[in-house]
């Protein structure tokens, strides 16, 4: 039975209506899916620039770090050098040398022979000590006296008398004194020498550096002029700087004159010392 007419309109109404309702579905649903593609778009980029703006700031941060532990180096350094040199400008002053004097004075020996006394300083840990030649002349016999107040019995290595330097040996484990370049030290520079002036054992003496490359007994322009007091018995004693560095071997001193001393400057002392080792048979340095 054919459809009515309005069974038609009916039909293709409802019809109409849901090609209406589908297309509108899709296009809504369109839409919501580019709105949320859109969406994720600006998401991800947000992220990305947050990504890229933390790793700039982490990136900043370790450059930070890293040129702080620079300056903290730099600091540490200039701290260690600055520390030198206050230790070096207090020794400047005469109380202050008393912390050089404390260690150096350990390493000094009182030489008695059967004909004379007079003083030495140990220069290596295993007991080499040096001396004037001359303390040592027409001796039979001799005994070393440390700062402890231990005796030793004393060898003669060796010695070089136009120099006036001799090298002895006792045995045993000692604190031992180290030299300083002599072409490095100024006129005015403080010096002490330790000694034991007519028998008063291991004094101090304080003076200056008057000159040097002064020439001694032996005509050699090697001798460092010094007003730190020497007297018979100082012989063979070092002769010390603020660094606590040997300088010069006590020598001798003007006669009729005041403040008027000469020590041997170091860099002699260890070719003449270096010679008597090898002399000896020994191979190799001493110093």
């Amino acid at each position: 039975m054919p459809l009515k007419r309005h069974h038609k309109v009916l039909i293709g109404g409802v019809s109409s209506i849901l090609v209406i309702f589908i297309v509108v579905s899709s296009i809504l649903t369109y839409t919501l899916f580019v709105r949320m593609e859109i969406n994720h778009q600006q998401l991800s980029n947000q992220i990305s620039v947050l990504q890229t703006d933390t790793q700039i700031k982490l990136n900043e941060l370790t450059t930070g770090l890293l040129e702080s532990q620079d300056e903290l180096k730099d600091l540490g350094a200039q701290l260690g050098t600055i520390d030198e040199e206050f230790d070096l400008l207090k020794a400047e002053t005469s109380a202050d040398f008393s912390g050089v004097i404390e260690d150096a004075i350990r390493a000094v020996v009182t030489i008695r022979t059967d004909v004379s006394q007079g003083t030495g300083f140990i220069i290596d840990s295993e007991g080499y000590v040096v001396t004037n030649a001359h303390v040592m002349d027409g001796a039979k016999a001799a005994a070393i006296l440390t700062y402890e107040g231990d005796s030793h019995s004393v060898s003669l290595v060796g010695k070089n008398s136009q120099m006036d330097v001799a090298l002895l040996k006792i045995e045993g484990d000692f604190p031992a004194l180290d030299f300083g370049d002599s072409n490095d030290i100024s006129i005015g520079e403080k010096v002490i020498a330790i000694g034991n002036p007519l028998g008063l054992q291991f004094s101090v003496t304080e003076g200056i550096i008057s000159a040097v490359n002064r020439p001694g007994l032996n005509e050699i322009e090697a001798y460092i002029q010094t007003d730190a007091a020497l007297n018979p018995g100082n012989s063979g004693g070092p002769l010390i700087d603020k660094s606590g560095k040997v300088i010069g071997l006590n020598n001798f001193k003007v006669g009729g004159g005041e403040s008027l001393g000469f020590a041997l400057e170091s860099n002699y002392v260890v070719d003449a010392v270096n010679g008597i080792y090898t002399a000896s048979g020994k191979e190799g340095e001493l110093i």
